[in-house]
């Protein structure tokens, strides 16, 4: 079922950091790595051309994941756009899918867990980690919270890519099957603003 949304919405994920430019077919170590994963060079010209974009919608409210990479992000888009950075509403219900057990391991041995069966990576917590349905009840939780809180407002939300497309699906009213089938015309890319309006 879609909710008739009170605000709207402009989902950015982080840009382009340092496991990804290195390590692209590694998994995080979740929450962050040690040292946290820090925006590249062109991270930081995605999350610059991002602000660019969103100057022409004022931003009234700006959440983000905690995770270094979306914090450098939102920090950036804020200078941009004029925004104080001490408004920034930093929630850990916006971070990436828990990893657990493989983090640092490949997407491949990830996959392998589930036999190759995406479908089950909903239902099916990983080791020490969470399932996709577990991210996208946290990720729900907090954007009714903002639903009840605010209307008619531009909201941004900073996350990693996996939430975004998550949540997109929830507000499109589509099932687990659907989602999956559009998942690589829904996720975002590295910088890309996704804009969710009735």
């Amino acid at each position: 079922m879609k909710p008739n949304l009170k605000n709207r919405y402009f989902f950015l994920r982080h840009g382009q950091n340092i496991h990804q430019a290195e390590h692209k077919d590694i998994i995080y170590i979740w929450p962050d790595g040690n040292p946290p994963y820090c925006l590249t060079e062109q991270g930081k010209e995605e999350a610059k051309k991002a602000g660019e974009t969103l100057k022409q919608d004022k931003i009234d409210c700006l959440f983000s994941s905690d995770i270094l990479r979306c914090r450098e992000t939102a920090k950036i888009v804020a200078e941009i756009i004029d925004y104080d950075k001490e408004k920034i509403i930093y929630d850990t219900r916006l971070r990436d899918l828990n990893w657990g057990a493989f983090g640092g391991k490949t997407k491949e041995e990830y996959w392998n867990f589930y036999n190759n069966d995406r479908i089950k990576a909903f239902d099916i917590a990983i080791p020490n980690g969470e399932s996709w349905n577990q991210c996208k009840e946290r990720i729900i939780k907090l954007f009714n919270e903002i639903e009840e809180e605010f209307q008619d407002k531009n909201i941004l939300i900073v996350s990693h890519g996996d939430p975004i497309w998550l949540l997109e699906g929830y507000i499109k009213g589509l099932d687990n099957q659907t989602l999956l089938e559009k998942r690589k015309e829904i996720l975002p890319k590295t910088g890309e603003i996704k804009k969710i309006h009735e």
